[in-house]
């Protein structure tokens, strides 16, 4: 299994448009085939400070994920949210 965390620091602004998308991302990835875990967190001290935490069965999935319609729809809108650069790590899950 494949682990990602994806770490956003959301404009302030955007925060409210940010929870609708994620909302809907969320939704539809943990419908998918191939993932095990699919959630997006709030930092407690710092509202504007998000993290995917998304686990999936292998890269095959992850593909097939960054190809569907919700991903390639949501992903750029999110994106226009963003203060600053977002910082995804990919690992490899030992047990």
């Amino acid at each position: 299994m494949i682990a990602i965390i994806a770490k956003q620091i959301i404009k302030k602004e955007a925060l409210d448009q940010y929870q609708a998308l994620v909302t809907e991302l969320v939704e539809k990835s943990r419908q998918e085939e191939g993932n095990v875990s699919y959630c997006n967190v709030q930092d407690r001290e710092d509202e504007r400070i998000r993290i995917f935490l998304e686990v999936w069965k292998d890269q095959e999935a992850i593909d097939i994920h960054g190809a569907t319609e919700h991903f390639t729809r949501i992903i750029p809108q999110l994106g226009e949210l963003f203060d600053g650069e977002e910082d995804v790590r990919l690992y490899d899950v030992k047990v």
